[in-house]
Order: C-alpha cells, then sequence, then structure tokens
C-alpha cells in the first residue's frame, strides 16, 4: 500500500539509464563497472549516491545504470543532470581505457563469450537467474534501457494510469527504438532489443506474460492474476525465496505497489540525455491526456484487446514509425478521427495536442525524431549498408561523442 508520502499521477517521475562500458579504442564490452565504483568511492560498493543523480551495477558487469536519485518534477534539467554525471563517468573511465557508449544494444557483442555476471552484492540473484535462465544471450547480457517511473496513489489511480499504459505501450518504440544491430550485422528488427527481449524468459512464460500487461484495475486484482502465477511459476527453482515478485515481473509495464509507481520498461536507452527525457516528457504529457478523459473513455481503453496491442508492437519493434495502424476503434483513444495513420503520424498528433508544455530544447529533439525516425533508423542512415567492423566503430564513436556532448545524434 502506498505511505502518506506517496505521489499522486504526474506529481513526479523517475528515470533510469542504462549505458554501456566500451573500450576506448576498439569499443569492444569491458565489464569493469565495478572498478569505476572503486575508483569514485575508495571502496568495493555497488551504488553510488551523488546528489541528483544515483549510479548503480545491473546483471551484467559491463552495463551502468543512471538513476533520478527520488522522483522529480523537472525532466528538463534532470537531463542536465545526467549530461553532467556521464563527463564525470567518463573522466573516470579514462583511467582504465573505458567510456560509455549509448544505445539498446552493442552491434557485434558475442554474449555467449563475453558476457560477465555481476560478481558482488546480490549476486546471488543474478546467479540464479543465470542458473535458471542461461544468460549469456543477448536478451539478458546485450540490452540497455530506460526506465520511467510514474507515480499513483491508490487503486482508482492505479487503475487509470495502467489502463492509459498499457494503451499507449505499443506506440512507444516506434519513438525510441535504437537497436538494429546485433551480432555485427542488421537484425531485421529497428527494436532488436525488444525482440530478444520477448524471448528472455520463454521457460517460464508466467514471468512476460504477453509482455502487454493484463487489463488489471486494483492491487488485489494484479496479485491475483500477475503476481500469483509468477511465484507459483518461480518456486520449483527457488526452493530458498531468493527472488521478489517485483523484480521477476517482466512485463513491458510493472507495478510497484511497494513504490506506488508503474515502471515502463520497453524504451530503449538513446544517444543522449537530453534525447531521453524529452522523449520521457512528450510520454509523461500523452499519458495526462489520456487519463484526464474520464472512465468512459478509460473503459474504452481497458476493453482492447492484448493480442492486438501485441501485434500493433511486435510490427513497431520490426518497422517502427512507418507501421501504418487501421484500427479505428484504436485511433479514436487518443482523439484521432482518421481511418488509417502512420505511427510516426500518430505522435504528431499526440505531441501538437501537448506541445504547450514542453520547452523549446524539448520540442526540438520530438521534431527531429518524428522527421527523421528513431535513433536505429537514423544509425541505419549513417551506416549506409557497410556492416563492416570499421565502419560500425566509426558510427558508433558518433554515438559514444552524442552522449559525451548531450546532442542527438544525426546521420
Amino acid at each position: 500500500m502506498n505511505g502518506p508520502a506517496a505521489l499522486h499521477l504526474f506529481e513526479g517521475v523517475g528515470l533510469e539509464l542504462e549505458y554501456m562500458v566500451v573500450d576506448r579504442e576498439t569499443l569492444d564490452v569491458r565489464p569493469c563497472v565495478d572498478l569505476l565504483f572503486r575508483d569514485y568511492s575508495g571502496f568495493q560498493v555497488s551504488d553510488v549516491d551523488n546528489g541528483p543523480i544515483a549510479w548503480s551495477n545491473e546483471l551484467a558487469a559491463h552495463v551502468l545504470e543512471l538513476k533520478t536519485n527520488g522522483p522529480t518534477a523537472d525532466l528538463g534539467w534532470a537531463a542536465h543532470d545526467f549530461h553532467s554525471n556521464v563527463q564525470l563517468i567518463n573522466r573516470i573511465l579514462e583511467r582504465h581505457g573505458a567510456v560509455l557508449l549509448p544505445g539498446g544494444a552493442h552491434p557485434w557483442m558475442d554474449p555467449a563469450g563475453e558476457m560477465r555476471l555481476w560478481p558482488h552484492d546480490a549476486h546471488e540473484i543474478y546467479d540464479l537467474y543465470n542458473l535458471i535462465f542461461d544468460c549469456r544471450g543477448h536478451g539478458w547480457a546485450n540490452l540497455q534501457s530506460a526506465h520511467l517511473n510514474l507515480p499513483f496513489c491508490g487503486d482508482a489511480e492505479f487503475a487509470r494510469l495502467h489502463t492509459a499504459i498499457r494503451a499507449l505501450l505499443p506506440l512507444m518504440p516506434a519513438l525510441t527504438a535504437s537497436s538494429p544491430i546485433l551480432d555485427g550485422a542488421p537484425s531485421g528488427w529497428l527494436d532488436a532489443r525488444l525482440e530478444v527481449y520477448l524471448h528472455n524468459q520463454e521457460r517460464l512464460p508466467e514471468l512476460t506474460g504477453r509482455l502487454i500487461p493484463e487489463p488489471v484495475r486494483s492491487e488485489a486484482e494484479y496479485e491475483e492474476r500477475i503476481f500469483a502465477p509468477i511465484m507459483a511459476a518461480i518456486m520449483p527453482f527457488d526452493p530458498d525465496g531468493i527472488m521478489d515478485k517485483y523484480f521477476l515481473n517482466a512485463r513491458g509495464a510493472i507495478a510497484r505497489f511497494d513504490r506506488g509507481a508503474i515502471e515502463i520498461r520497453i524504451l530503449d536507452v538513446q544517444e543522449c540525455p537530453l534525447a531521453d527525457c524529452s522523449i520521457a516528457r512528450l510520454i509523461v504529457e500523452s499519458l495526462r491526456s489520456l487519463t484526464g478523459s474520464g472512465w468512459p473513455a478509460l473503459d474504452r481503453q481497458a476493453a482492447v484487446d492484448t493480442e492486438r496491442l501485441r501485434d500493433l508492437f511486435l510490427r513497431v519493434i520490426r518497422d517502427g514509425g512507418a507501421v501504418v495502424v487501421d484500427d479505428r476503434e484504436y485511433l479514436q483513444l487518443f482523439g484521432i478521427r482518421e481511418k488509417a495513420m502512420t505511427v510516426m503520424e500518430i505522435w504528431q498528433a499526440l505531441l501538437a495536442q501537448c506541445s504547450s508544455a514542453l520547452d523549446v530544447a524539448a520540442l526540438d529533439v520530438l521534431n527531429l525524431i518524428l522527421s527523421a525516425g528513431c535513433l536505429s533508423s537514423r544509425i541505419n542512415q549513417a551506416l549506409e549498408e557497410d556492416y563492416r567492423r570499421e565502419n560500425l566503430r566509426r558510427v558508433y564513436r558518433r554515438l559514444a561523442d552524442s552522449l559525451q556532448r548531450n546532442k542527438v545524434f544525426v546521420p
């Protein structure tokens, strides 16, 4: 249940950004996040509190997570905080010949040979995950995401927020896909990270469900329909009860009743914090509009079949904003009366509805994405169908520079 300090809808937001640590020259992955933490703190830790931004480890030892240190009401300012931390981290990593690299997946990492699990605090959880699922695959070892956390207080607010997120979820990768290359070659998906993520836990399908979450409206219903099957599925593999239901839930958006928040997990990390924060602001404002429509509209959102949403999601992670949506019932959820629109045209309509809530910097980033395409599309344009390692390095060095300078990537 939510405590007395719980935030209401849209009173704050939490954002988490994951980056790869790679060799400064070769851009091969470098599993040395623990060295970064040791250098900064003077001893081995798994978390760093650096004022408005906190650092933490992930399952893979080459992945670093930066996150707002609690909810923030100003994602525009958070972009500056993230950027200053990126610059600090890169200065420390330079001692080890390493640098941060953005993007949803490393373009040539071999997870079977290069995956290193985090060896320090909480390694028991990671070890058990590895035992059950074998984490030497792209879906475990090679994926960097942005997690957007939005607050709610009580079942009524949860129902409004969860219902709206569920409806908007399939459209989000059109903005955020940044993982077109795997194993040194085009994957065939603009969001390859999400395509492999779908197969992570096929051994225990209850953990991911259909990725699009079920249309639930209360904590009790969530416990019955989602958490109970998850815990029943894991029980034979976890007799000591190490795993936590929140940690196990792998849907595209997960409810954290312990925190009074819903965490959106399907966003690839972008080339710079300014891009991540601008996209997050558009998503937040779009959800604000959807949740403010009243219960008749929310009932229509909740009534959309999960398989219809999943089908759209799969098309979007493959082809991005060019996907045509001709489901008039679905389009009407967003106040759109046309018979058919591309996904990017839907986002253009949503941006037009909320542009007054955004500043010039965010609008510039979003207009570039809407016109030039998601980061995956821009990476593909820059590569010009040349997938030799030297050309991949050339383009991804530019991405590392975009992160260091907090500038959007233009082919």
